[in-house]
């Protein structure tokens, strides 16, 4: 690499071990063998994501810190989605060929995901990196149950159970759309910061589990029209609908403007959303006084309903979201 990167593969492992500590307690061995070698406990939830320039992030408005943040966050959402405890991930990092970003690019890069690992206590149990096309990177991650032992799932709602939402939707479509529109982030910090540095759910994620009647979860990260049907278990053979009910007052008001700004319905909008990385969850509906109660910002958004399909408000719902491959 030239001035602008590390030397070489060498200098590149010393600069992850500047921003990540070798031991761990979740590490039986130091970090820099052929294998991690770690205290797992009997059952573990374990996912895998991609985030790769020009398809999950753009250097034009994504900082080096931004980057290496949202990449471990969207991973650390798929362990919250199923109500469980972060307890480590592995990194594979993936470099364009030719001159390297900009002095202290990677050094930010992992500042920044070292900062949200450090947040969520994360291991960094080791990966790899090699040359490729792009630039890009993998993460997998694992996690345990949390204190109830037990992990949610998909499918398992029953009609008449209450939707709840933890975390905001639409914000981050605001966020993202600015952005792309050439905006300064700076008029929109909310969406922006939603956008390029989320916050995942994972206390609410425990504290879901840790109910009784909540019967289903999962992280909503293509948005709520695409990942409401695979919570109802649509893809596992005849599923329930649902009726949702989206307030626009209960709508960030960054969302409202953008909305307004844009001429976009705001219910339809955030029912839309993509990337919000909020937690989607039904329940008993006498379970639900107690979840709305017990996590900040939690809210019902709509009823599991016996008939198949999604209403939006009283209408049919929107059923495009995001999907890597949809044609335009």
């Amino acid at each position: 690499m030239d001035q602008h990167g590390p030397a070489s593969e060498q200098d590149f492992l010393a600069l992850v071990d500047r921003h990540f500590p070798e031991a761990h307690a979740h590490a039986l061995l130091p970090r820099g063998d052929d294998c991690a070698v770690l205290a797992c406990p009997p059952t573990l939830a374990l996912s895998t994501d991609l985030f790769l320039e020009d398809i999950h992030f753009r250097r034009s408005y994504f900082g080096p810190a931004d980057i290496g943040w949202k990449a471990l966050a969207v991973n650390i959402s798929d362990i919250a989605g199923m109500g469980a405890q972060p307890l480590g991930f592995s990194l594979g990092l993936m470099i364009p060929p030719g001159p390297q970003p900009a002095p202290g690019f990677w050094d930010e890069l992992l500042g920044g995901m070292a900062a949200l690992a450090r947040e969520h206590g994360l291991a960094l149990s080791g990966g790899d990196l090699s040359r490729a096309p792009i630039l890009g990177l993998c993460i997998t991650i694992w996690g345990r149950p949390g204190p109830s032992g037990r992990l949610l799932t998909r499918g398992a709602c029953r009609p008449g159970d209450t939707l709840l939402a933890c975390g905001e939707l639409g914000l981050v479509r605001a966020g993202l759309q600015a952005l792309e529109a050439g905006g300064p982030a700076a008029a929109w910090p909310a969406a922006a910061a939603a956008h390029l540095r989320p916050r995942p759910q994972v206390a609410a994620g425990l504290a879901l589990a840790a109910i009784p009647g909540v019967r289903a979860a999962m992280d909503l990260s293509d948005g709520l029209a695409r990942d409401l049907p695979r919570l109802l278990g649509a893809n596992q053979g005849p599923a329930p609908g649902a009726a949702l009910t989206l307030d626009p007052g209960s709508l960030h008001p960054e969302t409202l403007a953008w909305c307004a700004q844009t001429g976009q319905d705001p219910a339809e909008f955030a029912c839309l959303g993509g990337e919000d990385y909020a937690l989607l969850a039904a329940c008993d509906p006498k379970a639900a006084p107690r979840a709305l109660a017990a996590i900040p910002g939690a809210r019902a958004i709509g009823t599991v309903t016996a008939a198949p399909g999604v209403t939006l408000n009283g209408r049919p719902a929107p059923a495009r979201g995001f999907d890597h491959f949809d044609t335009p």
